[in-house]
């Protein structure tokens, strides 16, 4: 159920913004990929409901692509991102149609192609419906680490089946994720040693705030920027 938070802030989407190309097949999806193609690492941001073509999110491409990383923002909604007016009108039929089993197949398709490339290390980060995306990823030996922005609601199993190292980074206002869940699954986690676990919950943030922010709010943008960062860090630590 997406709820009005979930929406906050959508993106005036740009299909030809970024430093990047968008490829028109990569595991079957459009792709806006970023970064060297000689890289043997590579990371996959999964957006949020609005899509690929969100700027905010292929500036965060870039920004993580000049750490060394090959990065891919496949489009797993074949050209159909939500938009106000669909999750205001017609959320429940959008969402059943780009649902997370679907989201999940999709991703391995990329990762699978990834790997066919020679990749030797890939890495995942996923924002709200993406953020879900990446944990079913990460109960199995797909990928290398994984981050979780803000996810949309998670299950205690849901976490206790993570096998990879995994950082959810989660907002203090959060109808979806909020902060005593978040920490329920620190707890989770905590019992698990085998799993390399990093959790943080960002105070004055609310739900979407690492790529949904205003670019003239110097505080929404540092509360971002914080994020994002934390985010690199993990994904650098595991991803090599």
């Amino acid at each position: 159920m997406a709820t009005p938070q979930c929406c906050q802030n959508p993106p005036t989407v740009d299909p030809v913004y970024g430093k990047g190309q968008v490829v028109e097949d990569f595991g079957g999806l459009k792709a806006y990929i970023t970064g060297s193609p000689e890289s043997k690492l590579a990371i996959i941001l999964i957006s949020d409901v609005f899509g690929y073509e969100a700027p905010l999110l292929r500036n965060l491409a870039d920004k993580v692509a000049t750490s060394g990383y090959f990065v891919l923002v496949p489009d797993f909604f074949h050209g159909d991102p939500a938009t106000p007016e669909i999750m205001k009108n017609s959320k429940d039929e959008w969402l059943k149609k780009h649902n997370i089993p679907k989201g999940f197949e999709a991703a391995k398709q990329v990762i699978a192609v990834l790997k066919d490339r020679g990749f030797s290390a890939i890495g995942a980060a996923g924002f709200c419906r993406g953020g879900k995306v990446v944990v079913e990823l990460a109960k199995y030996d797909y990928i290398n680490a994984v981050v979780s922005l803000h996810p949309g609601p998670l299950t205690h199993d849901d976490i206790r089946e993570v096998k990879c190292p995994i950082s959810i980074l989660g907002a203090e206002t959060d109808p979806f994720s909020p902060p005593e869940v978040i920490k329920q699954f620190a707890e989770i986690l905590s019992s698990k040693p085998e799993v390399h676990s990093h959790i943080k919950i960002y105070p004055g943030t609310e739900h979407g705030w690492s790529v949904r922010y205003d670019i003239n709010d110097k505080l929404a943008v540092e509360k971002a920027e914080e994020a994002q960062k934390d985010m690199l860090d993990w994904l650098v630590k595991y991803v090599k």
